[in-house]
């Protein structure tokens, strides 16, 4: 079996869909199959541009633009791939709508496509273009494509609703799953300057509006109100590589840091390899989430702090989310409500005892979205495709 993926955003690129492809190409490699990456030329490779490890990594895509409808089917024929998958989301692909039309041609030109939906977000198109043309050109793939999978169930029953069958596959954590040791807890937060005594929250991944940044500081705010050994510990970096719009709001964010005179409880840790973010994960007192759109399994930033163990306040999911209940292996807080999401920190810093049981329960619960078994579900969905064509 011969993958060909698809992906507007590939390591060393910055973004979450880079690494979640880069995480199931290995894994499905580890499971057998042979795996291709096309992807932008930004994705050069610091020490070798055709493979990363066992992945070959093709970086050829100055623009993407409607030359993808013809260089993909010439690669997958080149290659003999089994498949095409596109990862989509879409601010990941230059807000142009080309490849969302490139199923329905690739489906003529003898090319089985597979498309995972990162997100459903419609897609800007032109100004004035209305809400209905904008859900159209997001849907257009799934029409065409012999398989669609979605990260969320939220999200297949959205596309169930327009008569579109999908399948729900999680996402699982880009960051590797450590346990430090007390001792080796304490010598990280020294690294970063923080005592014992400190209140130390994390916050993880790139800062966008839906992150709820804003919240954010809004809620270090209240804190600092009531503790005056409260720091913030922003890991990893600061805006990724896709989305323009992340740096407009990462400088609303810093303003207002700045605005509330924060910056000496606010520490930015860059980016970092993987190792370091699983330390400084661990290093916490508390990881505070506060998605705009409330928790869900599509959040990779959510899976690196439940793989880590991390004690974790976030928003409460729109829809049901029995893998992750409250007082169990997170606390929830309404979208939006920095006063809550203050009452839910200070709760958890003292009460250890729920602090323990949510950590507990968030590693017991990650094992659920390990990637190999993320692989296998992926595999069977292309062999059972294969199959169906065969038959």
């Amino acid at each position: 079996m011969h993958i060909l993926f698809v992906t507007g955003e590939y390591p060393p690129m910055r973004g979450g869909v880079g690494d979640y492809t880069r995480a199931l190409a290995l894994a499905l490699h580890d499971l057998g199959a042979r795996v291709s990456v096309l992807t932008s030329q930004r994705a050069v490779q610091p020490h070798c541009a055709d493979f990363d490890e066992c992945v070959r990594v093709l970086p050829a895509i100055e623009r993407w633009d409607w030359r993808i409808l013809q260089i993909a089917p010439e690669l997958a024929h080149e290659l003999r791939a089994d498949w095409v998958h596109v990862q989509y989301q879409t601010a990941a692909y230059g807000m142009h709508p080309a490849v969302n039309f490139a199923p329905c041609l690739w489906k003529r030109k003898g090319v089985r496509t597979a498309w995972t939906y990162h997100d459903l977000l419609p897609m800007y198109l032109f100004p004035k273009a209305g809400r209905f043309l904008r859900r159209w050109v997001t849907e257009v793939p799934a029409r065409c494509a012999e398989l669609v999978i979605t990260t969320t169930e939220t999200d297949r029953l959205a596309l169930l609703q327009h008569r579109i069958e999908a399948v729900a596959i999680p996402i699982g954590s880009n960051i590797v799953s450590v346990q430090l040791s007390e001792a080796e807890r304490r010598a990280r937060r020294r690294r970063r300057g923080y005592a014992d005594h400190h209140l130390v929250i994390g916050f993880f991944g790139f800062l966008n509006q839906s992150k709820g940044g804003v919240e954010l500081v809004e809620t270090l705010r209240r804190l600092r109100g009531k503790r005056n050994d409260v720091r913030l510990l922003m890991i990893g970096d600061k805006i990724g590589a896709s989305d323009q719009t992340n740096q407009t709001y990462f400088r609303k964010v810093e303003t207002l840091i700045r605005k509330y005179q924060l910056s000496e409880l606010v520490q930015w840790t860059g980016a970092e390899p993987d190792s370091e973010v699983a330390a400084d994960l661990n290093a916490c007192d508390v990881v505070l989430l506060p998605f705009a759109d409330g928790a869900s399994l599509r959040r990779g930033t959510l899976m690196a702090a439940l793989a880590n163990g991390c004690a974790i306040v976030t928003t409460r999911p729109l829809a049901p989310l029995p893998e992750l209940q409250h007082e169990r292996e997170v606390l929830y807080t309404e979208i939006g409500d920095a006063d809550a999401m203050a009452e839910a920190v200070l709760r958890l810093a003292h009460d250890p005892v729920l602090r323990a049981r949510l950590q507990n329960y968030a590693r017991r619960a990650s094992a659920q979205f390990g990637w190999e078994e993320i692989a296998r579900r992926h595999l069977e969905r292309y062999q059972y495709g294969v199959s169906s064509v065969q038959a």
